[in-house]
């Protein structure tokens, strides 16, 4: 069936638990799961939303008519999640004993080639014209091989303005969020070349349109629950087609996760959320407030509990640092063998800029967390000492912005009329 269900919360209102299960039942009911083998893909911890509620709801339908329910969490590059936090991110507890019984929860391992298998290749004319000439090389697309082990696939997880991609969700669960690393490296260093202020918010980007090409070689009937996600609840749900669904909240998302100021800032302070446990992770803090600072002003990313640039990938990124686009480019036999992934979201959170001998970034990135005034200083970042803020001072300074949970919602300046 290709028929897409939706349910809308009413204006400034969240959908309740009791309308989610019905919409949920109903769905599942419709779609026909009976004596199957389904997998769950589900984003991790980095993801907001109530993913406990929605993931024990989905399991109370299907498992007793299915043969077999699974779940992986798309992890794509970031850390495994252990046991105990998958514990607490879907609220599993003593009393979920029943239901989890015989379920089985994967994390992917994207570098892990054994649990890798190719589906495809992108060809070399084909991401040329889909990236407009920025690249021309073709990649080879490779998904978690546990996915052939099911009869049918059902994707959970919210859509946002995204950095990489225009707005997340959707096939991109399955890339990055499933896939292997040489896929992931390509279409993240596309869109640190079209760049995150050209990019982020926008519906149809080149990269998405690389993403749907790599899903079509998934051949495993799939299904998608797209959500609408506000302060941890959900305003929407749009269930079906992967694309169409995706499509829809993505829509949705363009008006409840996009706010629009006419004027820009000296100073904007993000608070990052607690979910965001590095700088990998929170850098999401300047992809989505790097539109509103002045030029030469600072974007201020306050995490005093991170000590980490990248879990996965911090050795790298302390030796290369953080750069403005240009300054890669131009220095590309340095920095042709380090992945692109890596160097893209480097550039990401270095933001615009230029380099021409000197590097010129458009604003300045500093750090007011637990990474040391050393550390921030060899990344090319600023340093600020967390507890060195005065909180009401920069609350009374018309030029300073602060922004509370930072990272999901995009802000975007535009011109007055």
């Amino acid at each position: 069936m290709n028929s897409i269900y939706s349910l809308v919360s009413s204006k400034n209102s969240f959908l309740s638990k009791k309308k989610i299960t019905k919409f949920i039942e109903r769905f599942i009911k419709n779609e026909d799961y009976k004596n199957l083998k389904v997998l769950l893909i589900i984003p991790d911890s980095t993801r907001s939303g109530p993913f406990g509620f929605l993931v024990k709801t989905i399991l109370k339908y299907l498992k007793p008519i299915c043969s077999k329910v699974d779940i992986l969490i798309a992890l794509g590059t970031h850390p495994k999640m252990s046991k105990e936090k998958i514990n607490e991110f879907l609220d599993i507890s003593s009393k979920d004993k029943d239901l989890f019984k015989n379920v089985k929860i994967f994390n992917h391992e994207w570098n892990n080639k054994d649990k890798l298998k190719k589906i495809g290749t992108l060809t070399k004319d084909l991401v040329r014209k889909i990236s407009n000439n920025l690249l021309n090389e073709s990649v080879d697309i490779s998904i978690n091989r546990i996915v052939f082990n099911y009869d049918k696939i059902l994707v959970i997880g919210p859509v946002f303005p995204h950095e990489v991609v225009g707005f997340s969700g959707g096939w991109k669960y399955f890339f990055p969020g499933i896939c292997g690393e040489n896929f992931i490296h390509l279409f993240h260093w596309l869109g640190a070349l079209i760049t995150n202020l050209k990019i982020n918010g926008k519906i149809n980007t080149p990269v998405r349109t690389l993403i749907h090409e790599a899903a079509k070689y998934v051949k495993i009937s799939t299904k998608l629950l797209a959500l609408d996600v506000s302060e941890k609840k959900i305003t929407a749900i749009f269930a079906g087609d992967m694309i169409k669904a995706w499509y829809m909240a993505a829509k949705r998302s363009e008006k409840t996760h996009i706010i629009y100021l006419n004027r820009k800032y000296n100073r904007v302070v993000g608070i990052a959320p607690s979910m965001y446990d590095d700088l990998w992770t929170a850098g999401k803090v300047m992809y989505k407030l790097e539109s509103i600072v002045k030029d030469c002003g600072e974007l201020i990313i306050y995490a005093p509990r991170i000590k980490e640039i990248s879990y996965t990938h911090g050795r790298i990124l302390k030796k290369i640092g953080y750069h403005v686009r240009d300054y890669f480019i131009k220095n590309w036999k340095r920095f042709k063998n380090i992945p692109k992934g890596i160097l893209a979201h480097s550039t990401h959170v270095k933001g615009q800029g230029c380099f021409d001998k000197v590097e010129k970034p458009r604003i300045n990135v500093i750090l007011a967390t637990k990474i040391s005034e050393k550390i921030c200083k060899k990344v090319n970042l600023g340093y600020l000492d967390p507890d060195s803020l005065d909180w009401k001072k920069l609350k009374n300074n018309p030029d300073t912005l602060i922004v509370d949970n930072a990272g999901e919602t995009l802000y975007l300046y535009r011109k007055k009329g």
